[in-house]
């Protein structure tokens, strides 16, 4: 899991992860998925949610009545409501981390779940134990380098089409073996 570049958003509900750490969710059957996709919004019941719509864990409401929504580097969620010149605090968002994230079992949608090899999830806020930062209306950009990965397809077509040909050519042989033992 090597971070992207943030790219600012403007939304206030998109968050990306600075350093290492997950989002924890909760999935339909009520199991628990964990997901670096931080591009968040409210369902209705004002619940903070993924695009996908699972909620996040531990949930966090929105009161209907926000003029504006603050995201505090250490997962802090505040809001100010309409007609009010201060702040409230109304939740925190925790991160989670793996001893080894490359055991993390892929369930699609940029979710996982916890097998054996990634060792059980480390929880904590922001910014503690390890766990990496929010920064509030970003998005975390992806880290795929497109023309690399052109050039290892490129590669592998190659290698594919050599190997393929290699294999006819043995066909051949051994069909003209065949005839000459005749």
């Amino acid at each position: 899991f090597t971070p992207g570049a943030l790219q600012v958003t403007g939304n206030p509900l998109d968050m990306a992860i600075e350093g290492d750490g997950f989002f924890k969710v909760l999935m339909p059957d009520g199991s628990v998925a964990y997901t670096r996709d931080g591009s968040f919004k409210l369902d209705s019941q004002g619940r903070l949610v993924t695009s996908m719509g699972y909620p996040l864990e531990p949930e966090i409401i929105i009161p209907p009545d926000v003029q504006e929504i603050l995201v505090g580097r250490d997962g802090t969620i505040s809001i100010r409501r309409g007609g009010q010149s201060g702040v409230e605090e109304i939740g925190q968002i925790t991160l989670v981390r793996f001893v080894n994230p490359a055991g993390l079992s892929r369930i699609g949608l940029n979710l996982y779940r916890v097998t054996p090899a990634s060792g059980e999830p480390i929880e904590g806020a922001p910014g503690t134990n390890g766990l990496g930062e929010l920064s509030g209306g970003s998005l975390e950009a992806s880290n795929v380098q497109i023309v690399e990965e052109m050039v290892r397809l490129i590669m592998a077509q190659r290698a594919y089409e050599v190997n393929s040909r290699a294999i006819q050519t043995a066909d051949e042989m051994l069909a003209v073996a065949k005839d000459l033992k005749r």
